[in-house]
């Protein structure tokens, strides 16, 4: 299945209570839309802060090679980095020649930190990293230098070289700028920080991508690692296995996708054993509304 089909086939027989969800034909995989385009992505992706910013070393390019591979054999969809995690976008790149860039990719990263006149260049240097001829995703990191890049990345997408553009931020910066972006931009995706603790943005800005058409994309669903801080030495709730959930790493990511605005959620690890875990929300039911509130209120009490 090539990766145009795998956005968009999906077995209309299983919708769920979320209008825009499905499973994928044959693998049970949770898909959500892209808004107005027809096209489905897995809801799980991978995130690279940090967990790929290696150097390198042949040995641990290998291991996170096998990482990614493990990502994908789950069917997971979105890779997501910036040139600002160092030497990430080359690490990505090994991975993807050495796996044989699976049909499933896709590809999202990054302008940032930069003036406007080496912004191109900046954009090629992607490229050349990840080998590839066009970004699925390409974004402005971040709102305060938004004004300096969008002239070009809007030039990107009407070339044809980025499907779909986009803005990101971290750490629920600048909430009223992203705001004001969003309500006037032509923005196909939004990248933000929300998790089961970090929620301010279910108040405004998620009802603002709905009104827009915006699809979001969810970093920091374990707040960099600090979640599972609270969660230590915890049993499961006994409603975990209600949601299909054997772990923590499930049900705080399931508590992220299942809000109807979240399009994918983008976890990072270096580790296979954690990708396993992370992928395994993948699959199975999705918490609905009471559920959540249930979820919320449970880990309101861990902290």
């Amino acid at each position: 299945m090539n990766r145009r089909n795998l956005l968009k086939t999906v077995a209309a027989a299983s919708l769920t209570p979320l209008p825009n969800l499905v499973r994928s034909t044959g693998t049970d995989i949770l898909m959500k839309e892209i808004p107005g385009t027809g096209e489905y992505m897995p809801v799980i992706g991978m995130g690279t802060f940090k967990v790929f910013e290696i150097g390198d070393d042949i040995a641990l390019r290998d291991q996170h090679t096998e990482v990614m591979r493990t990502f994908f054999n789950m069917g997971g969809g979105m890779v997501d980095t910036s040139p600002m995690y160092t030497v990430a976008e080359d690490v990505i790149g090994y991975a993807l020649n050495k796996i044989g860039k699976p049909e499933g990719l896709i590809s999202s990263s990054k302008v940032w930190n930069t003036t406007s006149d080496n912004s191109r260049a900046q954009f090629d240097k992607s490229l050349q990293s990840w080998d590839l001829d066009i970004f699925d995703v390409f974004m402005v990191h971040n709102v305060d230098v938004w004004n300096l890049h969008h002239e070009a990345v809007k030039s990107y997408k009407e070339g044809g070289e980025i499907r779909y553009l986009g803005i990101s931020t971290s750490h629920g910066r600048e909430a009223a700028k992203l705001e004001y972006l969003m309500k006037t931009q032509p923005l196909d995706f939004v990248q933000l920080t929300y998790n089961i603790l970090d929620r301010e943005i279910e108040d405004r800005l998620l009802p603002l991508a709905q009104e827009r058409g915006i699809a979001i994309i969810a970093n920091r669903p374990f707040q960099g690692g600090e979640l599972f801080k609270h969660t230590a030495n915890q049993p499961l709730p006994a409603w975990s296995s209600e949601i299909d959930c054997s772990n923590w790493a499930q049900i705080l990511l399931k508590y992220v996708i299942s809000h109807p605005e979240v399009t994918c959620a983008i976890p990072g690890t270096s580790k296979i054993a954690h990708m396993i875990e992370n992928m395994g929300a993948l699959t199975g039911v999705l918490p609905g509304t009471g559920m959540r509130a249930t979820m919320r209120k449970h880990f309101d009490s861990l902290v």
